[in-house]
């Protein structure tokens, strides 16, 4: 079985179902290296430091936002730590749609759904039930590596528990 990537809550009305998500796909991509031709050496990336002219350690980066006039502003991982993500354990629904409207080619990588525990096992189902009943999609606001990104949230098949 999947590990999982993400542990939450699905809030609807007065219900919170605790749910586990899990990848529905796996990446079978070759990876290949950089090398040198002469003697099959690893190349690699070095972090170069335009204001100092010199090298930098991983350790000495930071993360900044560009301005338009070039400026940029730092930002550190305590300020991103310190946002406040509505969404940050809970995936919120926003929209109830019938299925077709929504293209298949716009659906990014899938993911399965499923309770966690006993308990949620009902409320989940009340849900899974409800939209595949009614042949809808539901639109998701979640936040997954610290962004907050929109989703979609569709039954699969009828024999299946995941949504």
């Amino acid at each position: 079985m999947p590990a999982s990537v993400f542990n939450g809550a699905i809030p609807f009305g007065l219900v919170s179902v605790p749910i586990t998500v899990l990848s529905a796909t796996e990446n079978h991509a070759v990876r290949f290296r950089q090398t040198h031709t002469a003697d099959h050496g690893l190349v690699r990336n070095h972090y170069w430091c335009e204001a100092e002219d010199r090298e930098v350690t991983f350790a000495e980066i930071g993360r900044g936002y560009e301005l338009p006039d070039g400026r940029v502003i730092p930002v550190t991982d305590e300020e991103l730590r310190a946002l406040p993500l509505t969404t940050a354990r809970a995936i919120e629904l926003i929209a109830i749609l019938p299925a077709s409207a929504v293209d298949p080619l716009r659906i990014g990588p899938g993911y399965y759904l499923q309770p966690q525990g006993a308990v949620a096992a009902k409320p989940y189902l009340v849900l899974r039930h409800a939209l595949e009943r009614a042949s809808k999609i539901a639109i998701a606001w979640y936040a997954w590596h610290g962004r907050e990104r929109l989703g979609l949230l569709r039954v699969r098949s009828p024999r299946s528990a995941n949504i």
